[in-house]
């Protein structure tokens, strides 16, 4: 090919570009969504200040107009990213019209009100992120519609009522509905599930086994600062790519832990709960487990010395007695943490892990049944 010919080329693909013309329902859903804002949270310097009509959404290059908050490609809307501009206003249902979204990204803005129920039958979409906004109203069944989704993250805003059956249905990776008023048990989940948070809601009940089941790529699990109950299984902590548990601040009354077979569990926080009986030994059976958190419990009974392999223990608040393992202040642990406010005896002050100092006497009779000593 000549230089005359390639540059006749050059430039017929330029003009093409240029020249490219948004689907005209895209256009109206683009128009529809911009209106949806309130002008006066529009800075002049964000992206949607930038999108002008005038121009073609999707025409090439963008030198004034459309400078950011979508992408393109053959002549339609694939992603839709707001900036992080604070805008306030509502998500206009006709978004079900960009058919081709592979990615809507709103978050860390000011937008309110329901989330349009047109939005879950884009059949394209993979990742959703509503994150740090204020939509408010319920999770419908027709989120099962987003047939395609992997990331769906609508933690930090004002959703109510319950987690919908139809969530197992959903092919989802990545989820996160943390910070809501979420209440009730937790369903089904999805089964391809690698993270899951849910934390800061009105959850309940007791963590099931049918809710977890198949969860054969569950890494992640977040659930604290809710309001479940009963004993946390012992199936829970076999699950077979489990890694890092939050259970902190819920209102769990047991623990069960059963001998792993093979485990990746590295960290588990069921702090601040209402745990009841002993420290089981089983936890040292995990090979990589190496955090420990079930501070401000009602734990009795002594500390395992299996505990001196953790890097991470914190145990205080509880009524532990006993001598605490030598292991951990000999040289042969690096533990660090806290064993204070407990029952325990010689915890040397010394260490780091006995810095808070013990219950009063008095306190620890009482929780293992003894008569308080009167002073005469």
């Amino acid at each position: 090919m000549n230089s005359i010919t390639f540059s006749t080329t050059l430039l017929l693909l330029l003009v093409t570009a240029i020249n490219a013309t948004t689907f005209s329902t895209d256009i109206s859903a683009l128009k529809s969504i911009k209106s949806g804002i309130n002008p006066t949270t529009i800075p002049p310097y964000s992206c949607l200040a930038s999108w002008n009509f005038t121009s073609d959404p999707c025409s090439n290059p963008h030198f004034t107009h459309f400078l950011c908050g979508l992408s393109c490609s053959n002549n339609r809307v694939t992603q839709l990213t707001f900036d992080r501009a604070g805008y306030s206003g509502t998500l206009s249902p006709l978004v079900s019209q960009l058919t081709q979204l592979i990615t809507i990204d709103l978050s860390d803005n000011k937008l309110s009100g329901p989330i349009p129920i047109s939005l879950f039958s884009l059949p394209n979409l993979r990742t959703l992120n509503l994150r740090s906004n204020s939509f408010s109203g319920t999770i419908p069944p027709a989120l099962s519609g987003l047939k395609t989704i992997e990331t769906l993250d609508i933690s930090h805003n004002l959703l109510t009522g319950a987690l919908p059956d139809s969530l197992s249905q959903l092919g989802l990776t990545r989820l996160d509905l943390s910070f809501n008023k979420i209440k009730g048990p937790i369903p089904k989940l999805p089964r391809n599930l690698i993270e899951l948070a849910l934390r800061s809601n009105l959850l309940s009940g007791y963590l099931q086994s049918a809710s977890f089941t198949e969860l054969t790529q569950l890494e992640v699990v977040e659930l604290g600062d809710n309001s479940l109950t009963g004993t946390i299984p012992g199936w829970f902590f076999l699950l077979p790519s489990l890694q890092q548990v939050n259970l902190a601040n819920n209102k769990f009354t047991g623990i069960e832990v059963l001998k792993p077979v093979n485990s990746n569990l590295i960290a588990v926080d069921a702090g601040y709960n209402k745990i009841t009986g002993y420290l089981s030994a089983n936890l040292s059976n995990y090979p990589m487990l190496s955090s420990l958190t079930l501070r401000y419990n009602k734990l009795h009974g002594p500390i395992p010395t299996e505990y001196s392999t953790l890097k991470r223990l914190f145990l205080e608040g509880n009524y532990l007695n006993g001598m605490p393992p030598k292991e951990f202040f000999t040289g042969k642990s690096s533990v660090s943490g806290s064993l204070g406010d407990n029952c325990l005896k010689s915890c040397p002050v010394s260490s780091e892990l006995c810095l808070k100092s013990q219950k009063s006497l008095a306190i620890c009779q009482q929780a293992y049944g003894g008569k308080v000593k009167q002073k005469s």
